[in-house]
């Protein structure tokens, strides 16, 4: 097979080849690192790979009858996406430096083998995945396909990035802030978000970010993300609560065309930041496509305090961050040399929340869940940018330099908490979610949110339109995606990106 042919299709289009004997995984897997080998040098996604131990396995792959995603080459984020026997860094020197080997798989790592897939390489992430751009220390800036000057937004950038740039057509993601929804909306793909505890985190974590971070993959189409979300659904061991489990399975829910919906849309940034032309323009295009599918549109927005909530998840996140910090010097005996400025900054900021505090943010969110529900006795989606402008170019999100020194400075006299204190604690948010202000709300309210590919702009950049449906309600977004991929394709698009 050539590449021009294999770009053609999505997984499960792969998947049907292996299955009808058309071509061996093996066969397939060596045109996927054949491309990795050719792009990878200008993209940098693919930070770990495994490609012997791949091209083994796929040699050996007996099993091409039953499963989904039979022989589809396949990748992993570096985080939380741990693979028995490869290295994983998470970003971060911290791991990179100790050589640190995963002891075993991670339980969503099993669903996705069992679903047939060929992992041949872990993607690059931001360390610890807590930026919104993926260029860490530990392994560079992941440009995107669509123009190298420009990243693929994080966390789950390198996933992004190699989808997009074709060398696979699925790969692993996950999002606690909006870390599958952005890259899918600077890469022009689809990203799905499950509802808090659709997916497993187990047998590391029983949860993340208190079911506010989410893991599935990044595609090229809808019917890919509904069968692997059939593939990976439901609680492992280590999970803390059993959500309900679809009444059909999600491929199966997502040939059916949705009901004349209610969509109410806003593009105003929560935190009163700037919103570009191109995302207001990209949900005028999409609200127009909308209505000629029978949709009714209406701008509204719920009546929720967009700058609290920002506080909210910044609290949490910073002190994640802090606890995360704190056990990985416990593990392997790092120490601050180990590990990115912004990251000592933002765990110094988190380390100092007091318990009250932090309790008091965990209770609001569930006002938030509280005026979501109000919001969907009048609507059924809730639609709005994925992000505020398309990706940013490489470097341009950053730390000025001026601040690095006095970070420094304050960091070593254990002060740097008094920067995210009183009134210069919005201009911290303004600062940190500029960028991407309307992906945090669905992580904290647990609803499932995807964004979907319908605006590139005039420099050919694209930019997601973002639809947040009731909790459990993924079945819903799912029909709209296909019904919306199969309005105004997509696919085509990817053969256009030239590297």
């Amino acid at each position: 097979m050539k590449f021009n042919e294999y770009i053609q299709y999505d997984g499960i289009g792969l998947a049907n080849l292996v299955k009808n004997k058309e071509i061996q995984s093996h066969e397939l897997l060596e045109v996927a690192i054949g491309r990795a080998e050719q792009v990878n040098p200008k993209i940098n996604a693919i930070v770990i790979p495994i490609y012997e131990h791949a091209l083994n396995k796929a040699k050996n792959n007996q099993n091409t009858s039953s499963n989904t995603f039979s022989g589809v080459p396949f990748l992993l984020k570096d985080l939380h996406q741990e693979y028995a026997g490869a290295p994983i860094s998470s970003g971060s020197k911290s791991f990179k430096n100790a050589k640190y080997i995963a002891t075993e798989n991670a339980e969503i790592v099993n669903r996705w083998e069992n679903a047939g897939v060929i992992t041949f390489g872990l993607t690059n992430s931001p360390e610890f995945g807590i930026k919104g751009i993926t260029e860490p220390e530990a392994w560079g800036s992941c440009k995107n396909p669509w123009n190298l000057k420009h990243n693929s937004g994080g966390s789950s950038g390198g996933s992004a990035s190699a989808i997009a740039a074709g060398i696979v057509p699925i790969a692993g993601a996950s999002d606690g802030g909006g870390s599958i929804r952005i890259p899918a909306s600077y890469c022009g793909l689809f990203g799905l978000k499950p509802s808090r505890g659709r997916t497993p985190w187990g047998p590391q974590l029983s949860e993340a970010m208190h079911g506010a971070a989410m893991q599935h993959v990044l595609s090229k189409s809808v019917r890919d993300s509904a069968a692997m979300l059939d593939a990976i659904q439901g609680p492992d061991q280590a999970s803390l609560f059993n959500i309900q489990s679809p009444n059909e399975s999600y491929l199966l829910a997502m040939y059916k065309s949705p009901e004349k919906l209610r969509i109410g849309f806003s593009t105003e940034s929560p935190i009163g930041t700037p919103v570009s032309k191109d995302a207001i323009q990209a949900i005028q295009h999409t609200a127009k496509l909308l209505e000629s599918l029978g949709h009714h549109l209406e701008e509204a927005k719920p009546q929720i305090d967009g700058m609290q909530l920002a506080k909210d998840f910044i609290t949490t996140w910073f002190s994640q961050c802090a606890y995360t910090v704190s056990q990985v010097k416990q593990q392997l005996g790092a120490t601050d040399r180990d590990f990115e400025l912004d990251t000592l900054a933002i765990a110094a900021f988190g380390a100092k929340a007091s318990a009250t505090d932090y309790i008091h943010n965990l209770n609001n969110w569930g006002t938030y869940v509280t005026k979501m529900n109000q919001y969907f006795q009048q609507y059924d989606l809730f639609l709005l940018p994925s992000t505020a402008s398309v990706a940013p170019k490489n470097g341009e999100v950053k730390t000025p330099a001026w601040q690095i020194p006095i970070l420094k400075g304050l960091l070593k006299v254990d002060k740097a908490h008094l920067l995210a204190k009183g009134k210069l604690v919005e201009q911290l948010i303004k600062n940190n979610l500029q960028w991407v202000p309307f992906t945090q709300l669905a992580n904290i309210t647990g609803l499932p949110a995807m964004s979907v590919p319908l605006y590139w702009n005039k420099n050919n950049l694209p930019l997601g339109s973002q639809f947040i449906a009731p909790f459990g309600r993924e079945d819903l977004l799912l029909q709209l995606a296909a019904q919306l991929e199969q309005a105004q394709p997509w696919n085509p698009k990817y053969s256009s990106i030239q590297l």
